[in-house]
């Protein structure tokens, strides 16, 4: 006999990294459709990279994951950068199509890779608000993506081994549990907004954000490079 509602369960998780991705969707293409071709050039929190760099490695890890074309160095820093630089003689226009349809398309297939791809969903996340970060946007590390990249980030750091931590989040009336308990030292505690959360995790700028953290550092809990 199939229990309903836990399949149903199954397969609100499992879609959770498409849903990410066209709730960012819904809300960056327009944003990017109506820039100025200058806004492109904006320089990123990403080392060497601007808005136009960011968009085409996200367009690329999204057009790989739905063709399945993960050929050695795939997703590397190098590789990353071969992904940008194949997309060089692109008006920004195509970039921005192919990220729409990627961030419409790819939720089959991450869900089909029973969470191997889930980062790179939660990923293409944190680099939108790369962008709006760049922009002096509101809403970086934030928006209605978030009820789903904060389970997704808590999976991913159990993915990674990442250190143990429970976050008390601003508006949450539960903790987020993260991390990986292994008895070797005990979990670390954070105290502050989700935002905040994304950008230690993501090693992105605080921009003097304010929070507690307590029985780790600021790098140690760094699971994005």
């Amino acid at each position: 006999m199939t229990n309903d509602a836990t399949t149903s369960d199954e397969a609100h998780e499992s879609d959770r990294p498409g849903r990410l991705l066209r709730t960012e969707r819904d809300a960056l293409i327009p944003l990017l459709r109506a820039a100025d071709e200058k806004a492109f050039a904006a320089p990123t929190c990403c080392p060497g990279w601007a808005v136009r760099d960011v968009l085409a490695h996200c367009s690329a890890a999204l057009s790989r994951v739905i063709e399945s074309r993960f050929e050695e160095g795939v997703f590397t820093a190098a590789g990353n950068d071969r992904d940008i630089a194949e997309r060089a003689d692109w008006p920004n226009s195509r970039i921005v199509d192919e990220l729409e349809h990627g961030m419409t398309n790819a939720g089959a297939a991450i869900a089909a890779s029973k969470g191997l791809f889930d980062g790179v969903a939660l990923g293409e996340w944190v680099h939108a608000g790369d962008v709006r970060d760049a922009w002096g946007l509101p809403g970086a590390y934030a928006g209605d993506g978030l009820g789903d990249a904060l389970p997704l980030l808590a999976a991913y750091t159990k993915q990674r081994a990442a250190l143990p931590l429970h976050a008390d989040l601003d508006g949450f009336d539960e903790p987020l549990i993260l991390g990986v308990t292994d008895g070797s030292r005990p979990p670390a505690r954070y105290i502050g907004d989700a935002p905040t959360l994304i950008r230690l995790y993501a090693g992105r700028p605080l921009d003097g954000s304010r929070f507690e953290l307590a029985g780790v550092t600021r790098e140690e809990l760094t699971i994005f490079n």
